[in-house]
This record gives C-alpha cells, structure tokens and sequence, in this order.
C-alpha cells in the first residue's frame, strides 16, 4: 500500500487521519456499495512530505498561534504570506509519481474534480465544511498537480485560519488529503438532508435540486427546488426560477450559462426520481447511523452520490420514555431551562437531580421522572399527554404567555393542529391525577384570595420554611454511603410535593390578582400603566431584599480602600480570609458573613445543583457589588424602593378614588380594594418557594460533594465534583461498590460533551422527532428596524447598551442598559445598577420582569438573538410600554 496514494477501495471509516473526512466518507461508502464516482486521495503523509520541503513552516505556524478568530487583517495577511509561499514550494518527486501512477490507473482521459479533505473536517462535532477549496473538471496531468497544489494552499485561506482559531483548533494537527475524484457531467445536481437542517424534523428528507453541476448552489448563485419527503412519500414541493446553470467544458473549466426562459421554472426531478433518491438518502443514513448531508447528482439516468457528511447543525433529541405507539403524534417537549429563566448546559447530576425532582411520571420517589428527557445537556418535559384533556389545549398556551410569548405563541399554535389532536396518545387517570394535585391548591389560593386574614401570611410562610429546611437537614444528618444516596433521592422526589401544595396558594392568589388588577383597570378605567406602578417597592420579597442586602454591602465597603480593592482584584476563592488584613475588613465582614446566611446558597444558574455557590465561590458576586459602587450613590437603592413602595401605595388609593366616582363605584372600590391587598401581600412571597427550594439544593449540593469526597478516597474518583458528571442512579452504584472499569473514560467523555452541549442554543419548544416549534410575534406599531419582543415592565429609557453574559464579567455603570440572555434570583444584584433590562427569553412573570417592576425599571424580554444583534456600547431606546428596543446610535 502506497503512504502517500490510496484507492477509495483501500479507503474507510477508519482511514480518517491519511484521507481526512471527506475522504474517508468516500472510500467508506464505495466500500459500502453505495454509487460513488471512482478515485483516490493523496494522503496526508504526502501533505506533511510537502511542507518539510519548506524550513520557514515552523515560523508560519508560530504566528498563526498568536492569532485569535476576529484579528481579520492580521489574519489575511498571514494567510496571503503563505499561500504565496507554498505556490513556491516543490512537490517531491516520488509523491508526484505515485499521483500519476493512481490517475493513469483511474482514467488519464477522465476529467476529475479535485477536492480538499482536512483531517478536522465533516466530523460529528465539527463541519469545516467548505472551508478549504474545490476545482472542477481538471483534465490532464499539469492541471491536476496545479489543483492539487493549490487545496493543499487553501489550508491556509483566511476563513480556513479564522475557523481553526475559532474552534480551537491547532493549526499543526490539522491536515490536509486531497480527493481526486472521476467527474459526472450532471443534467441535475444538488444537496440532500436526512433531516429537515430548519425545522430539526428527523422524519424529513429535504433535497435541494437546481440543473447542471452543483457549485451554482453550493455557491449561492441559483436558488434550487425544494423537495420533501416524509414516510416514503413526497410531502411537499417549491418549484423555484432556476435562471443559470454551471457546466463543464470539454478543455477543462467550468462555464456559468442563462438558462433559457423555458427551462428556469421546469422541475428539475420529477416525483419518482425524488423517491428514489430520498431511498438513496435513509440508506446512506442507515449506514452511519446518523443524519447526512449529502452531495448528489443524476447523469445518464442514475444518481450518484459524490458527498456525505454528517449534519452538525441539529439539536439532539428529546426522547420519549415509553416507544411511540403505531400512529401516535410525536411527543412536544418544553424546555425547563426557558421556563426558569436558564437556558445554560448543565452537567449529569444536574439533570439528573430535577428529572428527579418532578413528581409526576414516576413508580417512586427516588426515581427520574418519565415525562422528562435530558437533550444537549438541557432538561425538557414532555407535555403531550396533558393536551388529551381538551381544556389544556386552551388554558396551558394562555399560562405559558406568563414564562415566554415565544413558547406560547409556538404551542397554541402546535396544539391546535388537528394531524396532532387527533394521534394524541391516551392518558388513563390523567384528569384525576391532576386535579388531586392542583384541586387543593386552588382552593386555598381562592381562599386567600378573597377571604383569608392577609396580615400573617408571611409569617405563616416564614414559619413553614424554616421548619421544613430543618426536617430535610435532620433527614439527611449522620448519613454515608448508598443508605445517604438513596435518602437524598426519597427527599428531592417529594420537594416538590411538599412544598407546592404548602406554599403556592400565597404566591398564587398574588398572581391572579395582578392579572385582575390590570384587566378591571382597563375595563373601568381604560389604564394600562396603573397595574405596573402597583408593582413597586413590594416588601416582604426575598429576592428583591436580596438585591438590596447587595447595596448595603457595597455602601459598607465604601469607606474602606483596601476592601474596595479586594473586591475589584482581590482572589474571589480567598476574599472571606483577605478580610481579616485589611482596614474595614472585619466591619465588611460582618455583613457579608450575615449576608451568606441568608443568600450563600444562591448563585447564578442555581437551578443546575452542579454550580458553585455564592459561599463556594463569590466570583459572580464581587463584579455586581463593585458595579454597585460605580453606578449608584450611598444609600440611594434603599431610597428608591422606599419611594416605589410610596409611590404604589398612592397609585392605589387614586386607583379606589377614580372607581368610586363610577355608577356602582361602592362595589368596584371594594372589590379593587380586596384585590390591590391581596397583591402587596401575597406577590411578594412569589419568590420563597424558590428560595426554600434553592435552601434545599444547597444541603444536597453538600452531600453530594461529601460523597464526591470519600469516594476520592476510594481511589474511584480523581476529584469530589467529578460526582456532578454521573447521574444519582449510577452514583448510588458507585457507593454500593461497583467499579467499573470504563469510568475515566466515561467522565472524560461527558466532560468533552459538555463543552460541545455549551455551544448549542436550545429550543423553548421541539419534538420528538426533533422538529423545533417557533412561534412568531405580530408586527406591532414600533418603529422601523426595532427589535420585537415582549413588555413587561412598563417606561421608555434611553442609554448605553452593556452586553452581559455572565455575572462575574458584568461592568455596569451609571445610566447603561443590561443586555443579558436570561436572568435567575443569582442575577438580581445587578439590577440595582442598570437603569433598564432587556433578555432573550422570559415573560411577563419570570424572575426579571417581577424584579424590573419592583425596583421601576423598564424591561422587555423575548428578544431571541439580542446579544447578537445588539452590541456592547450601542446606544439604545428600550420601551418597555410597547415592547421594543431600537437601536439609536451604533457603537463605531
């Protein structure tokens, strides 16, 4: 076997590192049977044999490490260098021989396409698709050493560099085989997915069809037919003006052409031939066992196949628990991290703790809940079964408008569908099960609602929570072990039975009646705004007074230089112990210290158990305490909420004196009057069953470590977090003795898949077969060019755009706008600092917007995509009355 030429014959999977993807594809399904076109690689050993010709390499690649993916000038610069470089460098001789002798062998007459393949590249993680180069119909022996040449230059094009430098890539470890492959002279060409790459739709064959060779689509100059085909038949069809065609010369080259007008709308495949070639695709499909992109053409009445790759764009699936039964609609699933306002990946135990943590869907209270699947490192939940109930279809949309308009919008109109009600799959005892579960609940909201003595609701609270936190710590005390294991699954599998039953009806009533508030206020008066003002200053909240504790601290801090300065570039892991040789540092401490008993469980992305937590690690809480400082003036958030408690405290005494002027102005007074007590009482306790919850995670979150540790001791961990990669089943195994042997290997796996799930962006809403349910707003009056999104805290303000995707990185300062993907309790401390919020998901009662109506700022969310399409340091309007943010000044 030649090291520098081999067949496709010789060629397979395993051949990835001599041929690179696209050549190990090849020789792979020519192996397999499939219609390839015949030819070969020259190999990547030839590739390296060529650069050791050139001893200035070693020079280039040094300054390509020095490079970072946006550095476009130095980029292209360093690029151009080598490339004139290599079209200098000599191929050895005895590897121009072995090419010759595989192309006389191959067909010296043939024309040949002549393709790049890079070791990096069509991989399941990485695409490189495209990123190096492509020459057609080379003919003869000079023109083929020429293109092979200048694929092994195109390593080093600008947006080959960039990709690498991206994606962290080492420019040394990726190199490149060049595929010289026997050319067909296509009627028809185009591009095949075995799933639908927009909709996510697995059970989608799309095949993009235009005439003549398939560069003129790849390339973006035609636009092509589109075909669908679902269950072996063709499901839809878009026929498009194809108005030019690329083909091949007889001399070599390609040539573009018009299309005459008689051709540009005929279809380029007709039925069967979709057919047929979407039988091609599932073959191809079935063969990797995976989905494929593919590159096809038809020549002389067959199709060929001269590409394919896998799909790297898809969002993985949601899986359904219990198989789908014959002609069930597929399972929808909603994202628990858009409904909780974190959308971050989260490690195994992470997932595992709330699939764990749901009660419904289980035989027992250890076990992970069956209507729940973890995909791309996100928990969702399968919802399907509760639309059997005909209500659902209706209601369920209505209470999700409350979380994100996106994912209501999406599921009302999903649910609505008769091809999905009518497959819905049978759900026995449902209706039962739910309202044992919520009967109660409502009774008693409806109670405190109207009728209840509002005055000791929070103490009732209060006392509820400290008594149940105190069991759950007793529960746990003086355990190890599978006996400590297997009790922490028994008490985060009835968490939420205990607590939701317990401490929704207060939250809950409060929520109805801001819904009220806010309908009769319109109805009676035709005022929009009074309900939001009524929103200020709520006491009594524990994530609102958490913000404000953040205050405080900063305000003790102010004083004290050297406190100051630790918190602005001190060591966040050692910050408690630098207090104690500073100036002010015990006085600061004091209150921190006081601070971390109520708050140190929390931290940004808290529902994930797996992140540290503020007493852990304060890194995401220094930043906000400094932004603090630099944005607000002593005491002036305390002075603020006050003047908010004051100022709703006046909008509802003018609210009940306006109704009273009213024909029955008795009654409505008095039945507004019920509702605004009920709301200043009872939304404020919104936040405690969070915070009892997030209470909890923190005594599990030492467990869990304490057991990470005495398996370190085993030897059968490295590290005690490394507990946070396995599910609580399998760490329950582990405790009980088993040692499996592929352990290191596991870990190191799912430590490699984080890092991949991190760079997806989930769906709100997606189904089993992988389609993604998007809901699309209604144009409203914001201006042109305005970002779209939802209103839910009310005010116009106009400032400087902070991009913040992080806590720990915010730097906020007077007068700036927060730009952030999300927010969750842990974010709260900097909403002190921005005069205004905008984030990519939420709704009008997620965590940010109760918060942004509390502390009077406006807000908008739902804006998917902002933290793109906005940039750090434009200058923005945010209208949180009518939804929008426009952008007035972009930052040069």
């Amino acid at each position: 076997m030649n090291p520098y030429v081999l067949d496709f014959g010789q060629i397979d999977k395993h051949s990835l590192p001599l041929v690179g993807g696209k050549g190990a594809n090849l020789g792979e399904m020519t192996q397999a049977g499939f219609p390839v076109p015949s030819g070969f690689c020259v190999t990547t050993q030839a590739f390296r044999a060529f650069l050791e010709q050139s001893p200035a390499m070693s020079a280039y690649f040094q300054q390509l490490d020095q490079l970072q993916a946006d550095q476009l000038a130095e980029i292209a610069a360093i690029g151009r260098t080598i490339r004139e470089h290599l079209a200098m460098v000599p191929i050895p001789g005895h590897i121009q021989i072995a090419i010759l002798e595989s192309w006389r062998r191959c067909g010296a007459a043939q024309a040949y396409a002549v393709r790049s393949s890079a070791t990096a590249e069509d991989l399941p993680t990485a695409s490189f698709a495209g990123q190096q180069d492509t020459y057609l119909n080379v003919r003869g022996d000079e023109q083929l050493l020429k293109a092979i040449r200048a694929c092994w230059a195109s390593l080093f094009t600008d947006r080959a560099i960039s990709y690498r430098a991206k994606n962290r890539f080492d420019h040394r470890a990726v190199l490149l085989s060049v595929v010289v492959q026997q050319m067909v002279f296509p009627e028809v060409s185009g591009i095949m997915f075995t799933a639908d790459p927009i909709s996510g739709h697995r059970g989608t064959i799309s095949i993009d069809a235009s005439f003549g060779l398939g560069e003129a689509l790849v390339s973006g100059l035609v636009s092509a037919d589109l075909y669908q085909v679902r269950q072996g038949e063709l499901w839809s069809k878009k026929i498009a003006r194809k108005k030019l065609a690329i083909y091949g010369l007889p001399e070599g080259g390609t040539v573009t052409q018009d299309l005459p007008e008689s051709e540009q709308e005929r279809e380029a495949l007709g039925a069967e031939q979709v057919l047929e070639l979407a039988k091609l695709g599932e073959q191809i499909k079935a063969h990797y066992g995976s989905e494929q992109d593919i590159e096809w053409c038809y020549a002389q009445g067959r199709f060929y196949i001269v590409q394919s790759r896998p799909i790297t764009s898809l969002y993985p699936l949601a899986r359904v628990t219990d198989p789908l039964g014959p002609g069930e609609s597929p399972h929808l699933f909603l994202s628990f991290g858009h409904q909780q306002m974190m959308t971050d990946a989260m490690k195994p135990m992470g997932l595992s703790v709330l699939r764990t943590l749901l009660p419904f869907g289980k035989p027992t209270l250890r076990a992970e809940s069956r209507f729940t699947s973890a995909a791309g490192g996100r928990m969702f939940v399968d919802i399907t079964k509760l639309f059997t109930l005909q209500p659902a279809r209706t209601l369920f949309p209505k209470l999700l408008y409350n979380i994100d308009e996106l994912m209501a919008i999406g599921a009302e109109e999903y649910v609505q569908q008769d091809a999905f009600i009518r497959h819905l799959p049978k759900a026995p005892g449902l209706k039962k099960g739910i309202a044992r579960f919520v009967g109660p609940i409502l009774l008693r909201s409806m109670r405190n609602l109207w009728v209840a003595d509002l005055s000791k609701a929070e103490q009732k609270v209060s006392a509820y929570m400290k008594q149940s936190l105190q069991l759950g710590a007793s529960r746990l005390a003086g355990l190890s072990g599978p006996e400590r294991i297997m009790r922490l699954q028994e008490h985060i599998g009835s968490l939420m039975l205990n607590i939701f039953p317990a401490l929704l009806p207060y939250p809950l009533p409060g929520i109805i009646s801001f819904r009220m508030l806010h309908a009769l206020s319109v109805r009676w008066l035709g005022d929009a705004d009074v309900a939001h003002v009524l929103n200020r200053g709520l006491q009594g909240n524990v994530t609102s007074e958490m913000g404000l504790m953040i205050g405080d601290l900063a305000d003790t801090a102010r004083p004290y230089p050297e406190v100051i300065e630790l918190i602005r570039h001190g060591q966040p892991a050692a910050f408690r112990e630098q207090l104690r040789h500073v100036h002010g540092g015990d006085v600061f401490g004091q209150a921190w210290d006081h601070f971390m008993k109520l708050y140190g469980m929390r931290c940004p992305g808290e529902i994930d158990i797996t992140r540290p937590r503020w007493r852990d690690d304060p890194n995401t809480l220094l930043p906000s305490i400094d932004s603090h400082m630099r944005s607000m003036q002593p005491g002036e958030h305390r002075v603020k909420f006050a003047q908010g408690a004051v100022e709703a405290e006046a909008a509802g005494r003018d609210l009940l004196a306006r109704l009273r002027k009213q024909p029955l102005g008795w009654f409505k007074a008095k039945l507004m009057g019920r509702l605004l007590r009920a709301f200043r009482a009872l939304m404020a306790l919104r936040e405690h069953p969070k915070y009892l919850m997030m209470q909890n995670f923190g005594i599990i979150r030492e467990a869990l470590l304490a057991e990470g540790a005495l398996l370190v001791e085993a030897g059968v961990l490295a590290q005690a977090d490394d507990v946070f990669f396995v599910s609580l089943d399998e760490l329950l195994r582990l405790t009980q003795g088993e040692r499996p042997e592929t352990l290191p290997q596991l870990l190191r796996q799912r430590k490699e898949e984080l890092e991949r799930y991190r760079t997806l962006t989930p769906p709100r809403l997606m189904t089993s077969v992988g389609e993604i349910i998007t809901g699309r707003r209604k144009m409203t009056d914001a201006p042109a060019g305005a970002l779209l999104g939802t209103p839910v805290s009310a005010g116009v303000v106009e400032g400087i755009a902070r991009i913040v995707m992080r806590p720990e990185e915010a730097k906020l300062n007077k007068g700036e706008i927060m730009i952030a993907p999300f927010t969750d309790p842990g974010w709260t401390p900097l909403f002190h600092s921005a005069v205004g919020l905008v984030m990519e998901v939420g709704g009008l009662m997620t965590h940010g917007a109760v918060v942004a109506r509390e502390y009077g700022i406006p807000a908008v969310v739902g804006i998917d995509g902002a933290t793109q399409l906005i940039r750090d340091g434009d200058r923005i309007r945010l209208d949180g009355t009518r939804g929008y943010v426009l952008v007035l000044e972009p930052h040069a």
